[in-house]
């Protein structure tokens, strides 16, 4: 498994930091900030309680620092250090969801969906610049490991085989070491793993999105996502069913309803996106390693700006679009360092 430098856990910077030297200790820890986030989010589901955590977990490994001897690398203290941060958020809020965890597709739109507070809801994670270390051992990359497919299923699962998943498919850590993490045996990690196995297996498509967008090729996967943002802004319905796939699925927590087939996807766009929402106007983004848009919207008759409304990922298959999941509410905004209105 891919480590940081054996100096990094025993060189002056540690020692600095063991004195109370809170810059020294930023320094130990600031390489390995994006990866241990990107943890955050597979465990938890959402990118504000990955904040959360993370912010956590530092404090703890930061109070904790006398008890790290060395005998593991740094890297491999501080995923022990998160990972328990992360089991403890989980015990005490629960899995996240997505609105096909609720309850079947609505045959027909749903012009006043009101949304659910009562969910925990599953969000977007913005991947900009995430790729983390190579890990050969490791089953799944790093952007694999973040996409909708992959996070909705590690939501499915208790929190000790989510990281037993995490920390052996995602990280390349050993059964042994994972043990180690979660103060366990062996044996009771390979049977967590082999419990978690069966429900990723279940829920998880044979080819991922990494695999399904290296088919299509960068140019075809702009010209989707082009075509989607256009179609809205145009209210263009023929535009847009052309893009589809014949199961496409349309969702939008926090609201309950979903949509399935192109036919009920159409009769919801026709009358809401493009028929009562307003103007829209669109950034791409890319959001769990797959194409995504950022979605600004004002209601008709207004010249003002446009107010972010949604961070919405594409889920593509054979070139066109499978999965549209719009995650709504401008809070989503900020982790990808958008605006909060447009022009």
């Amino acid at each position: 498994m891919s480590e940081i430098s054996p100096e990094a856990a025993t060189g002056p910077d540690l020692d600095r930091a063991r004195e109370g030297d809170d810059a020294a200790f930023t320094r130990l820890v600031g390489p390995l900030r994006r990866e241990l986030h990107a943890h955050c989010y597979r465990m938890l589901g959402s990118a504000h309680d990955a904040d959360d955590a993370l912010q956590e977990a530092l404090l703890r490994a930061w109070r904790g620092l006398g008890g790290f001897a060395g005998r593991s690398s740094l890297r491999s203290w501080l995923y022990t250090v998160a990972t328990r941060t992360c089991l403890d958020a989980v015990a005490a809020r629960g899995r996240r969801a997505l609105p096909v965890d609720l309850g079947p597709a609505s045959d027909r739109a749903v012009a006043v969906d009101a949304p659910r507070t009562d969910v925990a809801w599953l969000g977007p994670y913005p991947d900009a610049g995430l790729e983390g270390p190579a890990v050969p051992e490791a089953r799944y990359e790093q952007r694999e490991a973040v996409e909708l497919a992959f996070v909705a299923a590690l939501q499915h699962l208790p929190g000790n085989q989510r990281a037993a998943l995490v920390l052996f498919e995602v990280l390349g850590f050993s059964a042994a070491e994972i043990a180690e993490m979660m103060d366990t045996t062996v044996t009771s990690v390979n049977s967590a793993l082999a419990r978690a196995r069966r429900v990723a297996a279940e829920r998880i498509p044979d080819r991922t999105q990494q695999r399904v967008l290296r088919e299509a090729g960068d140019a075809r996967t702009r010209e989707v996502v082009a075509g989607y943002a256009a179609a809205l802004e145009r209210g263009d319905a023929d535009a847009l069913v052309a893009l589809l796939t014949e199961d496409v699925t349309w969702s939008m927590p926090p609201l309950p309803h979903w949509y399935h087939g192109v036919g009920p996807v159409m009769d919801f766009a026709v009358q809401v996106p493009l028929g009562s929402c307003g103007e829209w106007r669109h950034r791409a983004v890319s959001a769990n390693g797959q194409p995504a848009v950022a979605c600004y919207l004002r209601p008709y008759g207004d010249t003002g700006p446009y107010d972010a409304w949604s961070i919405t990922v594409l889920s593509l298959r054979d070139g066109r679009i499978a999965e549209i999941t719009s995650f709504l509410g401008p809070e989503h905004f900020t982790a990808f360092g958008l605006p909060p209105r447009v022009d």
